[in-house]
């Protein structure tokens, strides 16, 4: 009996060592609740003040902001890798870099509010609402893509968002169309990402002023420190309060960098050196930043922030397994959906691949 007894709490006391070393200190951590920074200052136009240059941190936003912001990096970097084994074709436009100008934008307005945006929209995807899945299976054109897989980066839609559009600009003229269109008259805040290329050409030779966040003119504007999700989230906040209290509407210019070039077929590298791209990964990353806030204030450890890293990439794995082996949409519905209510194609000559149905 004693050496049964001795056997089975030798098994028990194993199986304790071998639990992972980082889940032990991650359990033994004393984390603090939150933790306040200092932010960039905005540049104002035709304001008297802006939005507060500290802001308090939670540890529960912490992680949420960075697991967000890991899961669009990941989610782009696949999406990259999709490219070029050609299970994704035509245009792809990736925002890696630019993660904090998604998630600061939603951390700063309510899930109600309605965005438009243009075709770099994979980022605003995933934090409006849809899934990594359903993101990589729409950009491989997959029957369960956001769209049905019939609208790549350009077509993507959830609950309140609209985009993104391929036509550059486009989404300025798309919001004021579905605000007369549906009487909506809400507060409206233009959010310029200017990341600091125009396809291949760097801003400061494509413009006489660069200074994007005063080209409403008569409209108020503010210029924000893109990189930071914290910097980007207090002036989301601050311009939010500033439309829906009626003062009109208001030009947000974001200073972000993309790591990409402007689409998949650009290599990024003929108009900028790649020890640029290098500098602004190593100094001004992100996702790196917000990471080295939380763990040097201690919202988070090190062991943690690598146990989401591992999580976030398992999930995008998945969503890649899913996005390449999900069937295609059937031929016939090639054209359904371009109507409402959705009347007889064979009749309207809207669907004539049909009678080409039986042929192979």
């Amino acid at each position: 009996m004693k050496k049964m007894f001795a056997a089975a709490v030798s098994r028990v006391l194993s199986r304790v060592s071998q639990k992972p070393t980082s889940r032990v200190l991650v359990a033994s951590c004393n984390y603090s609740n939150d933790a306040t920074f200092e932010i960039k200052k905005c540049d104002l136009y035709l304001l008297e003040e802006g939005p507060p240059v500290t802001t308090v941190l939670t540890r529960e936003d912490g992680l949420k902001y960075y697991k967000a912001m890991q899961t669009i990096r990941r989610m782009e970097l696949k999406a990259d890798q999709l490219y070029k084994q050609k299970f994704i074709r035509g245009f792809c436009h990736l925002c890696d870099g630019q993660e904090a100008c998604c998630v600061g934008l939603e951390a700063g307005i309510n899930p109600t509010d309605h965005v438009i945006t243009s075709y770099r929209a994979h980022g605003f995807c995933y934090v409006r609402g849809l899934s990594a899945p359903s993101i990589l299976a729409e950009l491989t054109g997959r029957r369960g893509g956001c769209a049905k897989g019939k609208g790549g980066s350009m077509h993507m839609y959830s609950k309140n968002f609209y985009g993104g559009n391929g036509i550059v600009g486009a989404q300025g003229q798309l919001a004021e169309a579905f605000n007369m269109a549906a009487l909506w008259k809400l507060p409206c805040v233009f959010v310029c990402e200017n990341n600091c290329y125009g396809m291949g050409t760097a801003v400061e030779r494509a413009a006489a002023s660069t200074d994007y966040y005063k080209r409403g003119h008569f409209i108020p504007g503010l210029r924000v420190d893109g990189m930071d999700v914290l910097c980007v989230r207090e002036a989301t906040k601050f311009a939010a309060d500033y439309c829906r209290s009626g003062k009109g509407p208001l030009v947000m210019e974001l200073q972000t960098y993309r790591y990409h070039g402007h689409s998949m077929s650009d290599p990024g590298v003929s108009y900028r050196t790649r020890e640029e791209v290098q500098n602004v990964r190593s100094k001004k990353d992100p996702v790196m930043l917000l990471r080295d806030r939380m763990v040097n204030s201690r919202l988070a450890s090190v062991e943690e922030l690598k146990e989401i890293d591992v999580e976030v990439r398992k999930e995008i794995d998945d969503a890649a397994q899913f996005a390449t082996t999900d069937p295609e949409p059937p031929v016939e519905e090639i054209a359904h959906h371009i109507y409402n209510d959705s009347p007889p194609f064979e009749v309207r000559g809207t669907n004539q691949w049909i009678k080409f149905k039986s042929i192979s």
